[in-house]
């Protein structure tokens, strides 16, 4: 006797298992923000009883929304990211959407590539990270019209709508930070700035606020270092052994700073006694690590919550008045890396 193998489950299953009309389960899907909770949780257990998975593809082809939304960020190695990232992807999915995440490392004509792959994959929206990219990708997103927003940084005449921190602020922040201490004897590490304006942005209100106060960094004390625990740990202890010493060393972001904190420790050197250290992120760790360290914090849960429902509104109510953007301000964050400088000269014997 021969074997049929049974049909696939329609939408017209899934409405009576759930109780429902197939109108209502198409809402489910494209419109699940209309839905009371009970309605949703309903037909999501009506959906896995079922099996039913829907012919997106068909579904384009009529203008349907695909409810997926593009998420393009430099890297996935920093927890900082991922922060936000999970906060993002959590508060899109109340509304029914899914994330397609991917990094870029830091290379505009890659993110442009990637911009491409999502769009054909019909995404509703897109969040791009930080305010500069490459004038394609605007052109595409244009070309395209699609919702996007700028996320992590904040800027009120954006292109798009910006929600994040003022990354001059932050910087700017620590400073003045740096300067109330009474720090003339200063050193800067800061991340390659080729495709990161955040890091652009810290490290040129960093000189300049120094500047205006008088100090002037040397050379050889204007640092470049790779996001990596490891190189900056390697790069502050070359630092630190030389013939003079800073009294204070400025990192462009936590993890610079935490690898800092290991070469002072690894040289002999008590923070802040000998040298303060301080960064910019407030990056999980940033509290426990010993000492604790002082620096800027970005709010990178609230961004990525309010970026996400931003988004979601601007796909689900494209008619609606814009927003410009939301600031999420930064936040001085004092522990115990910073002091003020020790008195006498800072020569190593």
């Amino acid at each position: 006797m021969p074997e049929f193998k049974s049909k696939k489950a329609d939408i017209i299953a899934v409405a009576k298992a759930a109780r429902v009309s197939a109108s209502t389960v198409s809402r489910y899907f494209n419109h699940p923000e209309l839905l009371k909770p009970a309605t949703r949780k309903r037909i999501e257990s009506a959906v896995r009883k079922t099996g039913y998975i829907r012919n997106r593809a068909a579904q384009t082809i009529h203008g349907i929304r695909s409810a997926t939304i593009g998420v393009l960020i430099p890297t996935l190695d920093h927890a900082i990211f991922a922060e936000v990232v999970q906060a993002f992807s959590d508060t899109v999915a109340e509304q029914g959407f899914t994330i397609l995440l991917a990094s870029h490392g830091y290379d505009l004509e890659r993110e442009y590539a990637i911009l491409r792959k999502f769009l054909e994959h019909r995404v509703d929206g897109v969040v791009l990270t930080g305010l500069d990219h490459d004038a394609a990708v605007f052109q595409l997103i244009d070309s395209q019209q699609i919702p996007c927003v700028l996320m992590w940084n904040y800027a009120a005449g954006a292109r798009y709508p910006s929600i994040g921190a003022d990354n001059e602020e932050a910087g700017r922040m620590i400073a003045e930070h740096v300067i109330a201490l009474g720090h003339a004897r200063v050193a800067c590490m800061f991340p390659p700035t080729d495709g990161n304006d955040r890091a652009l942005a810290r490290r040129d209100i960093v000189y300049a606020t120094l500047a205006a106060a008088g100090i002037a960094v040397p050379e050889p004390w204007q640092l470049t270092t790779v996001y990596s625990i490891s190189e900056s740990k390697e790069d502050a202890t070359r630092l630190f052994a030389g013939t003079q010493r800073p009294t204070v060393l400025i990192c462009g972001n936590d993890i610079l700073a935490m690898g800092a904190l290991y070469a002072a420790q690894a040289s002999g050197l008590d923070v802040p006694g000998d040298i303060s250290i301080v960064g910019i992120g407030d990056f999980k760790g940033a509290s426990e690590i010993e000492p604790a360290l002082t620096t800027v914090r970005l709010p990178a849960r609230r961004i990525g919550r309010k970026a996400g429902q931003l988004l979601a509104a601007m796909i689900t109510a494209p008619g609606a008045e814009p927003v410009p953007g939301i600031d999420c301000a930064p936040e001085l964050i004092i522990r115990q890396s910073s002091g003020p400088p020790a008195k006498g000269e800072f020569l190593i014997d």
